[in-house]
């Protein structure tokens, strides 16, 4: 047996963490057939575990999940904890020890806030020089936190390997403060600790398009405890008080948004490190200041830190310029090594993209994204500290890299999360849309879940981390880093009487009432509702759900009042929307507002947020809250379908993204099923297989039609090429995911620069439709955390094979399936111990299956067999039912497209000067070619135009099986 995996709250041995409940998880894994007896969870004071203050016993009904002990925890003290497993045969396996530990809790702050008695002009440095008594240190943590940012040094080294502490959250609401554990730093005799500070997001220059300043504050801020406990059970605390000293530092200038500038020439020698010589002139007092403690709180942030590395290639560019290419747009900062005589300028600006070959950095609209380092004369190690970049170029003045190499590095920063999962497929660009979203997530998951690491704006977006929540969570581990962003929206959202804002956290500039400052829309604070429910279903932590259920029935309140304001009629139709933002299908192209209806989306996700508080309830036991939101839910549900279905089962609005939603959320009525699915199929060949789609209709598209019958329409939506696709992007060289459809046009210029960012992750959310629907790998809500699941992959000779894992909290989980040569399907499975799954094999009789060992127990399902089997390995090949290697994908030309007359009938409807002219559309049953001789229809039909659009469309629109169409 092996016991691993073993988390605190979703965290590897956290320190300094807030701990409202404690919850303890593991893995176990053990041979297939193997069983457990029972498994014991101990906590004690010591590794040795001589005091155990908790032991649950031998017990099998220990949730491994999320076991809370329910034990009193103490301030300031480290618990270590492991997991012992017996088997069928009495033998024990113990799991390696790990530990947690706790932050202040409810103690009073010793440390008062300091600050600069005057307004600096560089960013500051502050330190305290003290000396500790010749006697044997216990141990000794250093609680702290700073505003803006900062950076902990004691005894001339940096302390921890995270930066931008204490992160992005709401501090008008609490300051997280973070715990260093300094026993093997702190020495005997003299120390000192020193902190740097910057600007970063409480400070300094922040908010949507960049135009806010000192969103929570205008004075650098610090506070510190050193607690040092001595063996002889004596305690002393360094504290931050008035007899701290500040100085000006070499941080000349600081920027989230426009980088930084560092002059060498202004770095005080030592300044964090002991000495008994008179004090330097440039150290000032501080003063204490007015601000109180009772915000500060222990961290929920998981620290960000260097998670990859990249060199560079020099290009010199037709401009003459000297540019860097990292290979991979990420998210970041340039390090270098700098031996150049005093006085030398090393300036570096980023970009994502070159443009005629050149450097390029206008879509970063007003940040500054600049990095300037002065040289005192001396060898130097250089690096940024409190900025981040978005880039994939840089461009370097000051030093002629072809004769002096400075060893650039671009070194990636993210929040700290486990990679879980890896795909790859027999397509390459496929891999490498699948690589783009991971990068996208990396790039983008820097404390916040932002929209893009870029330009000047890199805030929590409600919709895209909405929309990317279960994308995120197949990707990597996330628990942890929601926890942190729920309590932020939690936060904001009580302050906003249950509305939730478009960004968390809230940009709130004094006497602002703009676009940014907005809360209350669908799709964009149904954050509220959505990312728990991932949570739960994907790792099965009870207590998260139990924590976040007044954040989701809140919601949906504020919902229902809006929807009483207006009448009462089971609709959403007030308030600002989004809409499908971004979508192609609007009125006017140059709005990012969709065509569907704003006032159906809204409603949609009245539907399925109160749908998601009615399933929250029922698992938290609220049994009467169940009953209400399962009927509100029906009364939205049969609302909508009175408001935008006709009598006939037709859709009043026609766009990708209503029949999208329709068939994704299940509101296509039975009797009307069939004729709702056909006008679906017949609207996405109409537009050649090809997105219309924006924030809302993407991430459910190629799931919507996989779910219903037309997988293969998915595959073909997934594998275009031409723009709009998500492979359009991947041809052009995109190594992220972008904004927009077009970002990059084909000519390679970029679209346009005021809101056009090439690392946003939001589209990337097609990979949950990889997970779920080509490997097949889906949570099962009744047993959340993979305790059983469901495997059940729709495969397709369009990609023709894909293999898989996901680790999940139960284990790793392995899917794969070929379509052989002589055109047998062949799948692999793993199921992890302790877990079961129900396997859906498609176009497999049960008198085949039935005759293999591990399919006896099969069932009849519409698509082919199931069974639901334990852990273990499984494979399975056979020929299918029906043929999964058709001879070619035939490209239809525009004209055979307009030939097939449900198609022309869509493509015409669609049209503003034909969608109203009854005289036209009474002839779209026509023969083609008499049709196109009407002269109210020519123009459109023309030879010429045929031609035209097949030559924009490289040759035809790619249709799978051409058959399919004419049947």
């Amino acid at each position: 047996m092996n016991i691993y995996n073993l988390k605190t709250n979703h965290l590897l041995n956290p320190i300094g963490f807030l701990i409202d409940t404690l919850t303890l998880s593991w893995i176990v894994e053990a041979s297939f057939g193997e069983k457990l007896q029972g498994t014991r969870v101990v906590i004690g004071l010591d590794e040795n575990y001589e005091k155990v203050i908790h032991d649950s016993g031998s017990r099998t009904d220990l949730d491994p999940l999320s076991y809370q002990p329910g034990i009193l925890l103490q301030p300031r003290t480290r618990y270590f904890w492991k997991v012992v497993a017996k088997n069928a045969a009495g033998e024990e396996q113990a799991s390696e020890t790990q530990y947690f530990e706790t932050a202040k809790e409810e103690e009073a702050w010793t440390g008062n806030w300091i600050e600069p008695v005057r307004q600096f002009e560089r960013m500051p440095l502050m330190r305290k020089l003290f000396r500790l008594p010749t006697k044997p240190i216990r141990k000794a943590r250093i609680y702290a936190t700073g505003l803006g940012v900062y950076e902990l040094y004691l005894n001339g080294e940096k302390i921890g390997d995270e930066y931008l502490a204490p992160g992005f959250h709401s501090y008008d609401f609490w300051q997280q403060y973070q715990t260093y554990d300094v026993t093997e730093i702190l020495q005997t005799g003299g120390n000192a600790i020193g902190f740097m500070l910057g600007d970063g997001w409480f400070k300094g220059r922040f908010g949507f398009d960049g135009g806010y300043e000192n969103l929570y504050g205008d004075q650098f801020r610090l506070i510190a405890e050193c607690v040092v406990s001595y063996e002889d059970g004596t305690e002393e605390i360094i504290a931050t008080d008035a007899a701290w000293e500040a100085a000006e530092g070499p941080l000349v200038a600081s920027s989230i948004y426009d980088g930084e500038i560092y002059d060498a020439n202004l770095e005080i020698k030592d300044w964090n490190k002991y000495s008994e010589a008179a004090t330097d002139a440039r150290w000032e007092p501080v003063q204490l200041s007015a601000a109180d403690t009772e915000k500060l709180q222990a961290r929920l942030s998981v620290p960000i830190k260097i998670v990859d590395a990249f060199v560079p290639e020099l290009i010199l560019t037709p401009a003459g310029e000297q540019v860097l290419d990292f290979k991979q747009n990420m998210t970041g900062w340039i390090t270098f090594t700098a031996d150049v005589p005093k006085g030398s300028v090393i300036t570096y600006e980023v970009g994502e993209v070159l443009q005629e070959g050149n450097f390029y950095r206008e879509n970063l609209r007003t940040a500054e994204a600049k990095f300037t380092y002065i040289s005192n004369g001396k060898p130097a190690e250089v690096r940024p500290y409190f900025t981040f970049y978005g880039f994939r170029y840089a461009k370097i003045t000051g030093i002629d890299l072809l004769e002096q190499d400075l060893g650039f590095k671009g070194y990636v920063l993210q929040s700290e999360l486990e990679e879980t999962s890896g795909i790859i497929t027999a397509n390459p660009d496929v891999n490498q849309l699948l690589k783009n979203a991971l990068w996208g997530q990396k790039g983008n998951f820097l404390d916040v879940p932002t929209d893009c690491p870029q330009r000047d704006e890199r805030m929590g977006w409600t919709g895209d981390a909405q929309i990317f929540a279960r994308t995120a969570s197949y990707h990597m581990y996330t628990p942890a880093f929601y926890k942190k962003f729920m309590h932020d929206l939690r936060l904001e959202q009580k302050a906003l009487d249950g509305a939730v804002p478009f960004v968390v956290p809230q940009i709130k500039p004094e006497g602002d009432a703009g676009f940014v400052t907005g809360a209350g829309a669908a799709a964009w604070s149904d954050a509220a509702t959505v990312i728990p429910w991932v949570l739960y279903e994907q790792y099965g932590d009870r207590s998260l759900l139990q924590e976040q259920y007044p954040t989701m029935k809140d919601w949906v309140e504020y919902i229902r009042r809006e929807d009483e304001k207006s009448g009462a009629k089971r609709l959403w139709t007030t308030g600002f929307q989004f809409g499908d933002w971004l979508a192609l299908d609007g009125a006017n192209p140059h709005s990012p507002m969709g065509g569907t209806d704003t006032s159906l989306v809204a409603s949609v996700y009245y539907y399925h947020s109160a749908s998601l508080v009615a399933r929250a309830a029922e698992v938290l036991g609220h049994t009467q809250d169940a009953l209400v939101y399962t009927n509100l839910a029906a009364e939205v549900k049969q609302a909508i379908q009175n408001e935008y279905l006709t009598v006939m089962g037709r859709l009043a609005v026609t766009t990708q993204t209503a029949y999208i939603l329709f068939h994704y959320f299940d509101l296509c009525p039975e009797q009307f099923k069939e004729r709702m699915t056909k006008d679906f199929y017949d609207k996405v060949i109409s537009s050649g297989i090809h997105l219309q789609t924006g924030f809302v209709g993407t991430p459910y598209f190629a799931e919507a039609l996989s779910r219903n019958g037309m997988n293969e329409l998915a595959y073909g939506l997934l594998l275009n090429e031409d723009y709009p696709s998500w492979l359009f992007a991947v041809k052009m060289g995109a190594t992220t995911i972008w904004e927009r459809w077009n970002s990059i046009l084909p000519d390679g210029k970029i679209s346009g620069t005021d809101m056009n960012s090439l690392n946003h992750y939001a589209y990337g959310s097609i990979v949950e439709w990889v997970y779920r629907c080509v490997l097949g790998i889906q949570a099962d809500s009744a047993h959340p955390g993979y305790r059983h699941f469901i495997l059940a992959p729709q495969p397709s000779a369009q990609l023709g094979k894909a293999e898989g894992y996901y680790q999940s909290v139960s284990g790793r989980i392995e899917s794969a399936w070929e379509i052989m040569s002589d055109g047998q399907l062949f799948f692999s499975f793993r199921v992890p111990f302790g877990t079961t799954a129900t396997i859906t094999l498609p176009d497999l009789s049960l008198e085949k299956a039935r005759k293999m060992e591990w399919l006896q127990e099969a069932i009849p399902t519409e698509v082919g067999v199931s069974v639901t089997v334990k852990a273990g390995d499984y494979s399975v090949s056979y020929m299918p039912t029906r043929n999964y290697r058709p001879e070619v994908t035939t490209k239809l030309t525009y004209r055979e497209l307009l030939e097939y007359t449900p198609a022309r009938k869509v493509i015409f409807e669609q049209l503003p000067m034909m969608r109203n002219n009854e005289i036209a559309l009474q002839y779209l049953d026509m023969p083609f070619e008499a049709f196109k001789e009407l002269p109210i229809v020519s123009n459109f039909v023309s030879d010429e135009t045929l031609e035209r659009l097949d030559a924009t469309f490289s040759g035809g629109i790619p249709i799978i099986d051409k058959i399919s169409l004419q049947s």
